[in-house]
């Protein structure tokens, strides 16, 4: 992904209808305990995780993520928003910044990315937002 001009990061959709992922969850954890490094098994029980509302454990997956690609725009970008969501806003800060310097450049959607709500709460977001969008 990381070889994209400006890749959108794989979004993790929280369900409000209830929606009852638990078999889904329980096959990429199979394959994720005979596989610890597939990577596609990673992101899909990630996002199941998240869209459940299991925000420790989406964060926990992220976390392996960029262990096993520390180059990838998007493994941060999720990282950061996995971080917001369970209210570490210091560290979603620097998963927002480490995502930019790798190369993420779509700011449009990061001021109204739902996952990212709580750290643009922090003035250094805004700030930071703003200096990557000014004209030179």
């Amino acid at each position: 992904m990381s070889g994209s001009d400006n890749p959108r990061p794989f979004k993790r959709r929280r369900d409000a209808d209830g929606d009852d992922r638990d078999w889904e969850i329980r096959f990429f954890e199979g394959i994720v305990e005979n596989s610890p490094s597939y990577v596609d098994a990673l992101i899909n029980l990630g996002n199941l995780y998240t869209t459940r509302g299991d925000f420790v454990k989406g964060l926990e997956v992220d976390r392996r993520l960029v262990v096993l690609r520390p180059d990838d725009q998007i493994v941060h970008y999720n990282l950061a928003c996995s971080l917001s969501l369970v209210g570490d806003l210091e560290g979603a800060f620097h998963a927002v910044k480490k995502a930019v310097e790798l190369g993420y450049t779509d700011y449009g959607y990061m001021l109204k990315d739902d996952d990212l709500a709580n750290v643009r709460s922090d003035p250094r977001f805004c700030e930071f937002i703003e200096s990557m969008t000014k004209p030179i």
